[in-house]
C-alpha cells in the first residue's frame, strides 16, 4: 500500500515540475523581448537625434538679363532659284555650287540671237524717231505720226533693256551658290527642277546674315521688340556664342498655339554657320533682380522633375521646394515662396537631409 501511494506521488509531481519550467521560461522570454524593444527605441531615438555638419551660404541678389530660350534651325537671309524670263539655249555658265558671288556678277549667258535682232530693231526706231521729230517740229507732219514714232522708240529700248536683262544673268544678291542644275551649251526649258517647286539656272543663297523662325509665347508679345539682343549657340561650335537682333515680328496670334513668330537676324561674318544647322535662341528681355543660389545646392527628387533646397534653420534643415529660371555660370535663378534674401541656404552636407534634420553648421 506505501509502495502504491508513493509511486502516485511522484506521477502527480511530474506535471506540476513541467509547469513551473514553462512558466519560468515564458518569464524569461518576456523580459528578453522587454529588454529587446527597450534598446530598439534608445537605438531610434539615437538615430533621430544624430546631427548632420553642414556648410551654408547667405541667398544673395543678383542683376541678371531675363531670357527665353527657344531652339531653331537657321535659314538663309535669301535664297534666289534664278533663271531667265524665257526657255533658251545657255551658252555658258560663269560659276559653280560653293562659289561665292557678289551682286552684280554675272552668272551665265544665254543665247543672243533675239538680243541681235532687238538691238538692230531699236537702231531703227531711234533713226525714225529722230527723224520724225525734226518734221514734227518743223511742222511737217501731224501730231499722230509724231506719236506712233516715238511710240516704237520706246517699245524697242523696252525690248533690249528685256532681253539684255535675261541674257545676260547677273547676281541679285552677295552670296554663294547652293546648286546648279544645267551645264554649257544645254536649253533652258523652264520646266521646275528645284526642291522648292520652281524653275531655275542656279540657286544662290545670302548667309551672312542668316535667320532663324521662332514661336514665342503670347504671354511674352509686350516684352519682345525690334533690335533686342539674342545670343546664339550651337552643339557644332560649343565654345562660341554668335550674336544677333529681333528683326521682324509678326503682328498676328496663332489661335491654335497662341503663339507669334519672330525673326532672328544671325550675324555670320567669319561665315562658319551654315542654313540647316540646328542652334539655341536665347533672346534677352530685360535686366531683372534675381535671387541667384549655386547649381549643387539644387536637389532633385528621384522619379520627378521636382527640386528642392534646405535652408538652415534654428539649428534644423528646412526643405523648401523650388523652381529654377536663368543659368549663369555655376549658379543659377531661383524661383521659391518664402526664400529671402540672407536666408541661410546648405550648400554641403544637404545629400543626407530630411526635412527636420538637426544640423551643426561648420562655417
Amino acid at each position: 500500500m506505501k509502495r502504491n501511494l508513493k509511486k502516485l506521488t511522484r506521477t502527480i509531481a511530474t506535471p506540476m515540475r513541467m509547469a513551473v519550467i514553462v512558466a519560468a521560461t515564458t518569464l524569461m522570454i518576456s523580459s528578453c523581448n522587454q529588454s529587446s524593444s527597450s534598446g530598439g527605441a534608445s537605438g531610434a531615438a539615437l538615430e533621430t537625434e544624430r546631427v548632420f555638419p553642414v556648410t551654408v551660404e547667405a541667398v544673395g541678389i543678383q542683376t541678371i538679363d531675363r531670357t527665353i530660350e527657344y531652339s531653331a534651325d537657321l535659314k538663309p537671309f535669301e535664297e534666289v532659284h534664278y533663271a531667265p524670263a524665257a526657255p533658251g539655249r545657255i551658252n555658258k555658265i560663269y560659276v559653280e555650287v560653293g562659289s561665292k558671288v557678289s551682286k552684280g556678277q554675272k552668272l551665265a549667258e544665254m543665247d543672243q540671237t533675239q538680243l541681235v535682232q532687238a538691238r538692230t530693231q531699236l537702231a531703227n526706231a531711234k533713226f525714225n524717231f529722230s527723224r520724225i521729230d525734226t518734221l514734227y517740229s518743223l511742222g511737217s507732219i501731224s501730231e499722230q505720226q509724231y506719236e506712233q514714232a516715238k511710240t516704237q522708240f520706246e517699245l524697242a529700248t523696252s525690248n533690249v533693256e528685256y532681253l539684255t536683262q535675261n541674257t545676260t544673268l547677273t547676281s541679285p544678291i552677295n552670296g554663294i551658290v547652293t546648286a546648279k542644275y544645267y551645264e554649257d551649251g544645254e536649253l533652258y526649258s523652264g520646266a521646275p527642277n528645284t526642291p522648292a517647286g520652281k524653275a531655275a539656272i542656279v540657286s544662290l543663297m545670302q548667309i551672312n546674315p542668316l535667320k532663324a523662325f521662332v514661336s514665342v509665347s503670347q504671354s511674352y508679345f509686350p516684352q519682345i521688340r525690334a533690335d533686342q539682343q539674342v545670343d546664339i549657340t550651337t552643339s557644332i561650335y560649343p565654345d562660341k556664342v554668335f550674336h544677333g537682333k529681333v528683326y521682324r515680328i509678326h503682328p498676328t496670334i496663332d489661335a491654335a498655339t497662341r503663339t507669334f513668330q519672330v525673326e532672328i537676324l544671325v550675324d555670320n561674318d567669319a561665315q562658319i554657320l551654315r542654313p540647316g544647322m540646328f542652334a539655341n535662341i536665347d533672346i534677352k528681355l530685360q535686366k531683372v533682380e534675381a535671387l541667384m543660389i549655386p547649381a549643387i545646392a539644387i536637389l532633385k527628387q528621384g522619379g520627378t522633375n521636382n527640386r528642392y533646397i534646405f535652408l538652415a534653420d534654428n539649428g534644423t534643415a528646412r526643405q523648401v521646394q523650388v523652381e529654377i529660371g536663368t543659368r549663369i555660370d555655376d549658379k543659377i535663378e531661383l524661383r521659391a515662396n518664402g526664400v529671402q534674401p540672407g536666408a541661410q541656404l546648405i550648400v554641403q552636407g544637404q545629400a543626407n537631409l530630411m526635412n527636420g534634420s538637426k544640423i551643426k553648421v561648420l562655417n
